[in-house]
């Protein structure tokens, strides 16, 4: 029997086993690695990482001063600073909607708040401030819960809109803690708040007191607010500042954030308090605060007091901004009721120091001609532009000079009026043929339109022939209007103050040519419109021999110490030449000599004889120009109506001018007979006179028709 030999299997011996050893060894090793690191960082580094948990971070936090106060140049105060007791509050970071809910909650068992400027919003964020409330009201809208669960902006949206809907009763208490809440919340983390700055009594302030460590971040303190001691004079040109409520103005938001502001501070929004905002606002405090492990603040330490903004004082005298106030009231009040100013502005006036360009007074009235309401605009003196008519002339006469059209010994001309072809005569206001020549000074006196176009003409080399169609070089209203710009006439004139503007210049041709009769109207003042503060420029101009000054409102600024007194003055304004007309002194004596006679002439057409008998005498120029107005003021295609403005501008005493003043009164009725702009002329020089005790010449006449330099 044969054997047949069998191979026995081979045993496989099983990796797994083999595998879990490896990864349980690793897992051990990685264990033991853990525990080790634990137990270094506790045992070796414990007392460091205890420290790091408690650790508090260091920050300074600024707080608002009082703005710098504004005095007259007699040093009256003009703005001052009203102290108030306050309850502040300072917004920790990270503090929570609940915890400042508490703080309102407890705060109005103490004070009561004005609740009449809440919003429903406000109330749903008060509402929603409850942890337990805001999770019903997302249970009462699962769409939007869903909808919105990884975006919680849009998911309280969506709870506060709900909230609106179905708004909850609250009662007085409630109100005022949602008053109170509303501004906490808005507040930025490290920001102080005021939580009520008015009708604080000591007995409230102490009761709050007690009870500071119960509400976190409150605390008493002071604020301000703006007061003025004359009441409304001079307003509009002083200006406001914005509350703490109303924050930054949009307008310029970025630049005041970037400059340090906080959105709740207050600025300067119009005219001197935001032309001086950077002098006003002065230096905030500085506090350095310790902010703890839970984000609220455990210690602060006061490094800088703050200082408060520097103050102005003001080139204008405020009794007698007062009588100019008066007088130009009494005046317009005068025009209204002789049934002359239904459709005018209103009315305007300036008075300057012409040899520095320091304004004097400046006031305005403006009248909505559809209420008939009658409102403080003195800004109008320099935002608002007018046809100033004759008043121009002496400028005309200067230009014309500097041209060489006319001489100082040369400048008598033909009184003839012009004819143009289906156009009505150009003539001055008196008959044709009263006068059959007349030289500058006369010219002024009895305010020739006549003479001025003739001018035009000659420096336009024209052409003419009566009832044919006159011609003139191109550049004719180029060279007036520069000839003008030498004064101002057209330009801004850089005073410390916004919103100035420069006027309109009118159009200089018509149906593709040169506008050859508005080249006329132009040469005596019924064409181009001018500010009356560059009127005033103007006249001052004149009145000191040539130099154009730059105005300015402001003649210094000083600080206020800490203690509350005044310091040294730390700038004063120093008058600035702006430029000189390049004529003569000969021809500006001429011009002196005609505006005197406008005065003091004794022809049956001078023009302002009723300002005759001030003494020391003055010299001046008055204006009529025919304008329009629409019937209409906001409706550019209602009806034009035809209207006068009546214009003055002048300077005295004629032979050391001390002050120069400019007045109109714009659109009123067409065939107006008033004198409204001399009177209130007038009576500025006759104040000025008084108040400044300029002594009167024993050697006056009324008619002493030359003028003795």
């Amino acid at each position: 029997m044969k054997y047949i030999r069998t191979q026995k299997p081979k045993r496989v011996k099983s990796q797994i086993p083999l595998r879990l050893n490896l990864l349980f060894f690793f897992v051990f090793l990685l264990l033991a690695a853990l525990v080790a690191q634990l137990a270094y960082l506790q045992i070796f580094n414990g007392e460091k990482f205890r420290t790091e948990v408690d650790r508090t971070d260091q920050t300074l936090v600024t707080g608002a001063v009082p703005r710098g106060l504004i005095f007259d140049s007699q040093g009256r105060p003009l703005v001052t600073n009203q102290a108030n007791n306050a309850i502040t509050y300072t917004k920790s970071m990270g503090v929570t909607a609940a915890s400042m809910r508490a703080v309102a909650d407890k705060l109005v068992t103490y004070i009561t708040v004005d609740t009449d400027n809440l919003q429903p919003r406000d109330y749903a964020d008060y509402y929603l401030s409850d942890s337990d409330a805001s999770d019903a009201v997302i249970q009462k809208i699962p769409d939007a819960a869903t909808k919105y669960k990884n975006d919680t902006g849009k998911l309280y949206t969506a709870q506060t809109e709900y909230v609106e809907k179905h708004m909850p009763t609250f009662t007085a208490k409630q109100k005022q803690s949602v008053a109170l809440y509303k501004i906490m919340n808005g507040a930025t983390s490290l920001t102080t708040v005021y939580l009520k700055n008015t009708g604080l009594t000591e007995k409230k302030l102490a009761l709050v007191g007690e009870h500071l460590t119960e509400m976190p971040g409150v605390n008493l303190g002071t604020d301000w607010e703006r007061h003025y001691p004359n009441g409304a004079s001079m307003t509009s040109i002083i200006g406001t500042v914005s509350s703490e409520k109303s924050g930054l103005p949009s307008d310029g938001l970025t630049g005041y954030l970037a400059n340090g502001y906080a959105r709740n501070d207050r600025v300067g929004i119009s005219y001197l308090e935001k032309a001086y905002e950077n002098v006003l606002k002065g230096a905030k405090s500085r506090t350095q605060v310790e902010i703890g492990s839970d984000n609220e603040i455990i210690n602060s330490v006061q490094k800088f007091k703050g200082q408060q903004g520097a103050n102005l004082t003001l080139t204008i005298d405020s009794a007698y901004q007062q009588k100019v106030e008066a007088i130009l009231k009494k005046t317009f009040a005068s025009a209204v009721s002789d049934g002359e100013a239904a459709n005018a502005d209103g009315a305007y006036a300036v008075a300057m120091n012409p040899s520095t360009g320091a304004v004097l007074a400046i006031a305005g009235e403006a009248q909505n001609t559809k209420s008939h309401k009658v409102s403080d605009d003195a800004l109008g003196v320099l935002n608002r532009a007018f046809a100033m008519g004759s008043a121009v002339k002496p400028a005309m006469i200067l230009g014309a000079l500097q041209d060489g059209v006319i001489s100082v010994s040369d400048n008598t001309i033909a009184d003839t009026p012009i004819y143009l072809p289906a156009t009505p005569v150009k003539k001055s206001v008196y008959p044709v043929g009263t006068f059959s020549s007349l030289n500058a000074a006369s010219a002024l006196e009895v305010s020739s339109n006549i003479y001025m176009m003739h001018l035009a003409m000659r420096e336009a080399n024209a052409k003419y022939s009566p009832k044919v169609s006159m011609t003139m070089d191109s550049d004719i209203f180029d060279k007036m209007r520069r000839y003008f710009a030498e004064f101002g006439l057209g330009l801004t004139t850089g005073i410390d103050l916004p919103g100035e503007i420069s006027g309109l210049q009118g159009a200089t041709t018509l149906n593709g040519q040169l506008a050859v009769g508005s080249a006329l109207d132009l040469s005596y003042g019924n064409y181009d419109t001018y500010t009356l503060m560059q009127m005033a420029q103007y006249v001052s101009a004149v009145a000191n021999n040539g130099y154009r000054m730059k105005p300015y409102i402001v003649q210094s600024i000083s600080q206020t110490a800490n203690n509350g007194k005044a310091t040294a003055t730390t700038n004063v304004t120093t008058p600035t030449i702006l430029g000189k007309i390049p004529n003569t002194q000969a021809q500006i004596d001429l011009v002196k000599q005609g505006m005197w006679q406008v005065v003091h002439g004794t022809n049956g057409w001078t023009t302002a004889t009723s300002l005759n008998t001030l003494n020391p005498g003055v010299a001046g120029k008055t204006g009529t120009a025919q304008t329009f107005t629409r019937a209409d003021p906001e409706d550019s295609t209602s009806k034009l109506l035809e209207t006068t403005t009546l214009s003055f501008v002048g300077f005295a005493p004629a032979t050391n001018p001390q002050i120069a003043i400019a007045v109109v009164f714009p659109n009123l009725e067409a065939d107006t007979d008033g004198n409204y702009a001399q009177v209130v002329a007038k009576q500025m020089f006759s104040d000025y006179y008084k108040m400044n005790d300029v002594k009167a010449d024993k050697n006056y006449t009324p008619h002493q028709v030359k003028l003795k330099n």
